[in-house]
């Protein structure tokens, strides 16, 4: 008995010393991660400076070539007729070919230097992003080991007396946790995120625009920074909507699932039409179920947008004493059903969300012929 206190008094000094170690390393990681990304935007935001100018050098390095030309056309021909001119006119003539000429090599040099710096700033963006998608990888790969040692390690403990199976298990519950908070920031960095960086630089354009080639041009850009914005709200109104929605919890399945299809179908311009057909109650579920079977209708909706190129979809749930039947068909292109295509995770991930309530789950389609999705879940 005193062997078990012991120990676990020895377990909790090692728990709480990782704990302070791996929150300073997580810490250092993400202002490294940060720095690069600031670094990152100060340097892209230079880059289009220098390649700005690099084009203005190069049309007044065309101009002066053609001055330097006439030049010495106007040299020669003094020159050749020396009688003619007067002393004031030969010097003006030799004066300004020399002037030319020398202004003609310092813009060559600017020039050259402005590429080099251009080039520099490329390699340097190169580095800093691997660095950061690094930063935020070990970031990732921290925040696992500090949410077991800290709670769920914990948590889990307390209900599940096995140390092999406590770890299986919390290790478990936090990859699916951290694969989610990956997945948010994928959509997120890739959508939003570089929206709205882009959004800055434009801005930044429209002013140079503005000042350097007039009113019209700003205009254009302006429109054009007007359907960017409108992208980067979609996407965010998405995001949201993707991770759950309020009226779930709020309304029940059935008004939840008239509105998000009512939605999608409008963010979509209607095309493809969406139809959808509740029979049976509607009264609530358990929570959970409410939020599989919404979860199932959603992915398999979004797989129909995405992949079947379809017109129509019909969208089917009718709600019986015993029994959840959902059915999902579009008149798409279809697919081969025996066919495994890689990295196909979200039919995997319907079917593991099925079995976890003890569904069935079934799907009929060839190509050239629609895409039927059955979905069974008994309410036992």
């Amino acid at each position: 008995m005193s062997r078990k206190v012991i120990n676990s008094k020895q377990l909790d000094m090692i728990i709480e010393q990782m704990v302070k170690t791996v929150e300073v390393s997580k810490d250092e990681i993400f202002e490294i991660g940060e720095n690069s990304r600031k670094e990152f935007e100060t340097l892209a935001k230079e880059l289009n400076s220098v390649k700005l100018e690099v084009a203005q050098l190069i049309h007044k390095q065309d101009k002066l070539e053609m001055q330097v030309r006439m030049a010495r056309n106007r040299l020669s021909e003094v020159s050749r007729q020396f009688k003619k001119f007067t002393e004031e006119q030969i010097r003006h003539a030799y004066d300004h070919a020399h002037e030319l000429q020398l202004e003609l090599h310092t813009t060559s040099q600017l020039e050259v230097q402005l590429r080099n710096r251009r080039n520099e700033i490329e390699r340097r963006l190169v580095n800093l992003e691997e660095t950061i998608t690094k930063a935020d990888r070990l970031v990732s790969q921290v925040s696992v080991v500090l949410n077991y040692v800290t709670s769920d390690l914990q948590q889990v403990g307390q209900m599940i007396a096995d140390a092999s199976e406590k770890r299986e298990f919390g290790f478990k519950i936090m990859e699916a946790q951290e694969e989610e908070r990956r997945r948010l920031s994928r959509e997120i960095h890739d959508g939003p995120a570089q929206m709205l960086a882009n959004v800055m630089m434009r801005s930044d354009l429209i002013d140079r625009t503005f000042r350097e080639r007039g009113a019209s041009e700003a205009l254009s850009e302006i429109r054009s920074l007007k359907v960017m914005v409108r992208s980067a709200l979609y996407e965010v109104r998405r995001i949201i909507y993707d991770l759950r929605p309020m009226a779930l919890d709020d309304l029940g399945l059935i008004p939840t699932l008239k509105k998000y299809i009512s939605t999608t179908e409008e963010y979509h311009n209607g095309q493809p039409s969406v139809e959808f057909v509740h029979m049976g109650s509607e009264s609530r579920l358990s929570a959970n179920l409410e939020v599989a079977v919404f979860r199932l209708v959603q992915e398999s909706l979004q797989n129909a947008i995405k992949h079947a190129q379809a017109n129509h979809i019909h969208v089917k749930l009718e709600l019986k004493p015993t029994l959840i039947t959902v059915i999902v068909k579009d008149d798409g292109v279809g697919f081969d059903t025996t066919e495994k295509k890689e990295k196909s995770f979200g039919l995997l991930g319907m079917r593991e969300r099925v079995e976890l309530i003890s569904g069935e789950l079934k799907i009929q389609s060839k190509p050239g012929s629609g895409t039927t999705v059955f979905i069974h879940i008994p309410l036992s």
